[in-house]
């Protein structure tokens, strides 16, 4: 008699065929062993990474724009939406700020750059500005005007997360104010335009693997791994000081929802791993919107809280801004006062604000600290440059886990969280089961009526 149970390569087989987790693990596993052994070969892998994250963005500024109504227009009050606002830039200042100083204090106290002596004279900034094409980061002026649209459809064109919220807010507060009565087939509209969005996602979603592979292989490829062995120190310590900073994030979440970090991250295992093989918390922000709706947040504070936080709270950013400051600064044998770091950490607030979307950003933030201070000569910068692609798993992990977190707490402190929902889709259950148990009720209480 054949046995029911199946053998292992059709488990295996199974596994590969249906999760999109093993699906981009093995990706992962196979750029990194074609960049090791084929370095050549993996630099022309370019296009695939780019071209899936070229298509995800294409889907982020429409979608973005389609929650955001639909969450406003559901939610009716314009006050609780401007009051999720408030309270998300409230909790992204204080969390970038713990993550700046707990950056600040690694580096004090591990001294990653310490016995380096690099000569400045040695150090030239054109490798920096080769790197960020002699931009510079905005202004704060310039940060405020920039987030204002100048043309409906230009914010659209110019993929601008911020203009798009800026427009959906208007289009939300538009249809609250005229009602369905007088517009009654648009809000139906732009819940089929999200429909269509997300049914678009989950096509791109396909080629998640092809990408994967392509931005590891030529990671791999272009640096090898010697240049850990070069920067271990810095490198261990950015990564167990992202660690400490997610330790903070579970407490809190621990404390203002009751759930548990560990269980959310399980839950969106398959994006996280994405988002690393890809570098680009981008590529997931489709996915990861659904996923924190699944979990209970409200649409309305997912729409608006995840993507601002793309732009204001870059935790990651932030914890290795600092450390690079004081890296780079031990490194060519300037020693910074308290004076001087508190001024680091002021500037840093600023400036790693809005980074999101600009080439070299962190080299800029850098690069504006570095002459805020006056100590560091503009040259020193370069050191970070060998590894800063190294340093994208961390501010990619980190930076999710933050906006997510956000989601969750502001979402709870404005009462737009479904508690029970989460913990129980948290918990294993998928949100397609607790939908149905939720509505099976309602419409035999309709029925009954």
């Amino acid at each position: 008699m054949p046995s029911s149970v199946p053998s292992a390569p059709r488990r295996v087989a199974h596994i590969l065929r249906t999760s999109l987790f093993a699906q981009v693990l093995c990706a992962l596993v196979l750029g990194i062993v074609v960049g090791r052994l084929w370095p050549g070969f993996a630099a022309d892998l370019q296009p695939l990474g780019d071209g899936f994250t070229r298509l995800i963005k294409t889907i982020i500024s429409p979608l973005v724009f389609c929650v955001v109504v639909v969450g406003i227009a559901k939610a009716g009050d314009l006050k609780a939406f401007g009051r999720i606002g408030l309270k998300a830039l409230v909790w992204f200042e204080v969390a970038s700020t713990f993550a700046l100083l707990i950056g600040l204090l690694a580096a004090n106290v591990v001294r990653p750059g310490a016995g380096m002596h690099v000569d400045p004279a040695m150090l030239s900034a054109k490798a920096v500005d080769a790197k960020t094409g002699g931009g510079s980061l905005p202004s704060t002026t310039e940060f405020v005007l920039n987030a204002l649209p100048t043309s409906f459809m230009g914010a659209f064109a110019e993929n601008s997360l911020l203009q798009v919220l800026v427009l959906a807010c208007l289009v939300g507060a538009a249809l609250l104010h005229l009602g369905h009565t007088k517009v009654p087939q648009v809000m139906p509209a732009v819940e089929q335009a999200q429909e269509i969005i997300f049914t678009v996602v989950g096509f791109v979603m396909r080629l998640a693997l092809i990408a994967v592979f392509g931005a590891m292989a030529v990671l791999i490829g272009q640096y090898g791994l010697g240049v850990i062995e070069t920067y271990a120190k810095l490198i261990v310590l950015c990564y167990v000081a992202a660690a400490l900073f997610i330790v903070l994030l579970a407490v809190a979440l621990r404390i203002v929802t009751g759930l548990s970090l560990w269980k959310f991250l399980r839950y969106i295992r398959e994006e996280m791993l994405l988002a690393l093989g890809t570098a680009s918390t981008e590529s997931v922000m489709p996915r990861v919107m659904q996923k924190l709706r699944g979990a209970g947040a409200r649409d309305d504070a997912v729409g608006l809280v995840l993507p601002t936080g793309y732009s204001f709270n870059l935790d990651g950013a932030s914890l290795y801004l600092s450390i690079g400051t004081l890296f780079i600064a031990q490194a060519v044998g300037v020693d910074l006062g308290v004076g001087q770091q508190i001024t680091v950490v002021l500037v840093l607030m600023l400036t790693s604000k809005g980074m999101a979307g600009i080439p070299g950003s962190a080299f800029l933030a850098l690069s504006a600290t570095a002459s805020s201070l006056g100590a560091i000569p503009a040259g020193a910068v370069a050191l970070l440059l060998g590894v800063d692609r190294i340093m994208d798993s961390m501010r990619v992990v980190t930076n999710l886990l933050g906006n997510c977190v956000a989601v969750f707490a502001v979402s709870r402190w404005e009462g737009a969280l479904d508690l029970e929902r989460a913990r129980r889709v948290l918990g294993g259950e998928t949100a397609v089961e607790v939908a149905v148990e939720v509505e099976t009720p309602q419409r035999q209480g309709s029925v009954a009526q």
